[in-house]
């Protein structure tokens, strides 16, 4: 068939692409002696490469669960259930085995852990351990991983990177600590870092650093970022997308603009409302989100929110018998309450007091 044929036929469309991480439906579960804990459940997100996810919540609400499934850390638990799918570049790594998830971990993604002296090894000098972190993916000789590590070391800030190379993690401040933990994770270009609560215990000067050095850094690399935080703060500086979690489930999502400037959920209505503000005068004081976070081995029937909920009664007894399920296109809610009362809601009595 001549190309002049072909002109006026139509050809079928491909495939459609895969985000660079996509997690579907993803359920992690913990036998313990108290019960089953229902650490998430049914939880999906994507993170295109050179865009960054912020997922908040609470103490409990399966947030760092969800990134350590990501990374197959829960693979060496054995009373962890995990369930679903997460495709990393178009390889899934539930079903993968556990050499595959491992050259991927550290390589192909990486996490940047919330206490970095912790996550370090107390007996082998800093340099010692990023470049064991670079061998491991590449073969080279200890000299040439030396060069990466000093290198990498002055990339994110640490002074005199050649004598910190020889230093041990105590021997740094908690700034310089959380440096050489980006250090280690950036070592390999890896396509996907995921920050643990990277500025807690930090001071306010040392936490704008270094995220505006994950942020640098993301530009140079090119990275796909998951930032967990329960600061709402980080996630408006540096997030492009929303996960708000609660009770180990994805309750609201949707891009950050959207979720910050028209929240839907009241959950995050009231993460919003205790969040302090710089922009504008406080009137009145913060106001906290009432009650505590449930168990995750004895959640609430229904609604996780519910007992929580100052709105939980405007829509008969679902939220107290029915779990809601999360819908909407972009900018997705799971709430019983319809989605005319939410925004009634919200301009009359919430936006009005953030």
């Amino acid at each position: 068939m001549s190309t002049d044929s072909l002109a006026g036929l139509t050809m079928p469309a491909g495939p459609a692409k895969r985000p660079f991480l996509e997690v579907k439906d993803l359920t992690v579960r913990f036998n313990t002696d108290d019960g089953v804990v229902k650490a998430v459940s049914g939880s999906s997100f994507a993170v295109e490469r050179g865009k960054t996810l912020g997922i908040v919540g609470e103490s409990g609400s399966g947030k760092s669960v969800t990134s350590l499934a990501v990374l197959g850390l829960h693979r060496t638990r054995s009373n962890a259930t995990v369930a679903g799918e997460i495709w990393l570049d178009d390889k899934e790594l539930v079903t993968a085995s556990d050499e595959e998830v491992r050259k991927l971990r550290g390589g192909k993604m990486a996490m940047i852990f919330q206490d970095p002296l912790s996550a370090m090894h107390p007996y082998y000098t800093v340099g010692a351990q990023i470049v064991e972190a670079y061998r491991v993916h590449h073969k080279v000789s200890k000299k040439e991983a030396r060069v990466r590590a000093i290198d990498m070391l002055a990339r994110v800030g640490i002074p005199q990177p050649e004598k910190r190379f020889n230093e041990y993690g105590h021997q740094f401040s908690g700034g310089m600590r959380q440096r050489a933990m980006i250090a280690m994770a950036l070592v390999n270009d890896p396509k996907l870092l995921i920050a643990d609560e990277p500025t807690t215990a930090l001071d306010v000067t040392v936490q704008a650093q270094i995220l505006d050095l994950i942020r640098d850094l993301q530009e140079e690399f090119g990275s796909a970022v998951i930032m967990i935080t329960h600061d709402l703060g980080v996630v408006a500086e540096l997030a492009d997308d929303v996960l708000v979690m609660y009770g180990g489930k994805v309750i609201e999502r949707g891009p950050a603009a959207d979720v910050f400037h028209e929240p839907q959920h009241p959950y995050t209505w009231g993460l919003l409302g205790s969040m302090p503000r710089l922009d504008r005068e406080l009137r009145e004081r913060l106001t906290p989100v009432k009650g505590s976070p449930p168990s995750l081995i004895n959640l609430p029937s229904g609604c996780a929110f519910h007992p929580r909920c100052p709105y939980a009664g405007r829509n008969g007894d679902r939220s107290f018998t029915e779990s809601p399920e999360l819908r909407g296109g972009v900018h997705a809610v799971a709430c019983h309450l319809p989605a005319e009362d939410r925004q009634k809601i919200y301009e009359q009595e919430v936006a009005p007091n953030l």
